[in-house]
């Protein structure tokens, strides 16, 4: 299968990329705006891949991708946040397959309605958030809770390690609701809450607790509709290193004051400064996943699910779940729908064990007491 990874040298894209170099299913092809970037990176993984120069903002990009003859697109190229569906619409014209690793809450949770009906006359699959989120989160969701007889809260939490690569247009997404009134499920109504801001303590089964404040993502909106009953649905990043912690929070404070307008604009000179804070910190990195309900007897009980990275491997997790299902079209499987889907329950945990054995990462799924944190 033919497969186009868009900004396929970049953070993300060039872990994609190398995953499926090899794979004998798959003739790769490295895109992005510089051809000379995506050429070079393409012959060092060697297996055939190749690269070429792809303008998502050009008027013909259904036109080019017909002509390269693509059957999937891996969309890496964000941020997402305000990005529009040229992409996939483009994709669907080409009649082609298409994935991204969208996080932006709007971008994800629009993008069933708005993209269903081209896919679906096309005959192709189309996937939003193949990513940490919704798409490992719900797997670990639905594994924690399977059999039980309803789950009351939700509480996910992300814990970079402080040395990972970090990629500026990550920075600049995360940075967009820094501040911003965030939507959220709590005791079964909506409310609002700043995001970035008011961090509270988080704890993990092999780090140290860290801090972490509310980020503005998918499953807030995904799984109060996902899961039926559930009262409270909580995500949030936790950073390493306290002081960084604190900075986030202080935007946000600025921003909600009205002297930070655009806190996204920081992205460049955090990413060229971040390196600073690597010496506070360490290579390991985590998640956690706290389901809390009611069990299969009818009993309280209180699941969470961890996963550590060390040696700076946890950008890897937000890239697994876009890996494996190019694999399973390249594959033929049945298992994925035409039409456009947000990716939560599209993968079992079981399918990313794989991927953590590879990367050395530990999971853990511990049996909790007390109440789920809010």
């Amino acid at each position: 299968m033919k497969t186009l990874v868009l900004g396929g040298y970049g953070n993300f894209g060039a872990r994609i990329s190398r995953a499926l170099a090899g794979d004998p299913g798959i003739e790769l092809l490295v895109a992005g705006r510089d051809a000379q970037r995506a050429t070079a990176f393409a012959e060092s993984l060697g297996g055939g891949a190749r690269g070429v120069r792809i303008d998502v903002q050009a008027p013909d990009l259904a036109d080019a991708l017909r002509r390269l003859g693509i059957a999937l697109v891996i969309h890496t190229a964000g941020p997402f946040q305000n990005q529009d569906y040229r992409v996939p619409q483009a994709v669907a014209a080409a009649g082609a397959h298409y994935i991204d690793l969208a996080d932006g809450r709007r971008f994800v949770c629009d993008f069933p309605s708005a993209q269903d009906a081209a896919f679906s006359d096309a005959g192709r699959t189309a996937v939003s958030g193949a990513s940490t989120v919704p798409a490992l989160s719900s797997a670990v969701v639905d594994h924690l809770a399977a059999g039980w007889q309803g789950i009351r809260s939700i509480d996910i939490c992300i814990a970079p390690a402080q040395g990972a690569p970090r990629g500026e247009a990550t920075l600049a997404g995360v940075l967009a609701y820094c501040g911003e009134p965030i939507r959220v499920w709590q005791g079964g109504k909506w409310v609002e809450q700043p995001g970035w801001a008011d961090p509270v303590k988080v704890e993990f089964a092999r780090m140290k607790p860290r801090r972490g404040a509310l980020c503005d993502i998918p499953d807030l909106e995904l799984f109060p509709a996902r899961y039926a009953g559930v009262q409270s649905v909580m995500f949030r990043a936790a950073l390493e290193v306290g002081l960084a912690q604190h900075a986030f929070a202080f935007m946000a404070f600025m921003h909600r004051m009205g002297l930070l307008p655009t806190p996204q604009k920081l992205a460049p000179l955090l990413h060229s400064t971040g390196g600073v804070f690597d010496a506070l910190g360490t290579a390991l990195g985590g998640m956690v996943v706290r389901v809390e309900g009611t069990d299969a007897q009818g009993a309280p009980a209180r699941r969470a699910w961890h996963v550590a990275a060390d040696d700076n491997h946890g950008p890897e997790i937000p890239c697994m779940a876009a890996i494996l299902l190019a694999r399973r079209l390249a594959r033929g499987d049945d298992a994925l729908p035409a039409g456009a889907h947000a990716c939560a329950g599209l993968l079992a945990l079981s399918e990313f064990e794989p991927e953590f054995a590879r990367w050395g990462m530990v999971t853990d799924v511990v049996e909790e007491k007390g109440a789920a944190t809010a």
